[in-house]
């Protein structure tokens, strides 16, 4: 059983380089943004599982802190790239020029206003400003 979740760790550490190669290998910030991503999010998957295994057997107690933390992670860390991916749009950070849409151009124009701005309607008397 020990070795199970040895190979785990070990899974976990291979993830890892897999998704550090995607960091250097794709050609826009957000390309590697996912890479990132998804190889944190799944590397710190399996290095919790891995981690807690092995505490467990080798302390003979269930260990939670790593599972916490697994879980600690997969709430922030998507919710995070995608804020630092969003800044990287509004500040102006190209895309490949291979990539075929944007789909934060749309939301663009709204970015830059905040809650309860005014923007001038049809009426020229301005409307409230939503998010």
């Amino acid at each position: 059983m020990q070795t199970a979740a040895e190979v785990l760790i070990l899974l976990a550490a291979v993830w890892m380089l897999i998704g550090s190669v995607g960091l250097l290998r794709f050609r826009d910030v957000y390309s590697r943004f996912h890479a990132a991503g998804i190889a944190g999010t799944g590397g710190i998957l399996l290095m919790g599982i891995g981690l807690s295994w092995l505490a467990t057997l080798q302390q003979g107690v269930l260990m939670l802190r790593p599972i916490l933390a697994v879980l600690l992670i997969f709430l922030i860390s998507p919710v995070t790239t995608h804020m630092i991916a969003q800044a990287a749009h509004r500040s102006g950070v190209p895309l490949a020029s291979e990539s075929i849409r944007d789909d934060l151009a749309e939301a663009a124009p709204s970015f830059g206003r905040g809650v309860g701005e005014t923007v001038p309607g049809p009426d020229a008397g301005g409307v409230e400003a939503e998010r």
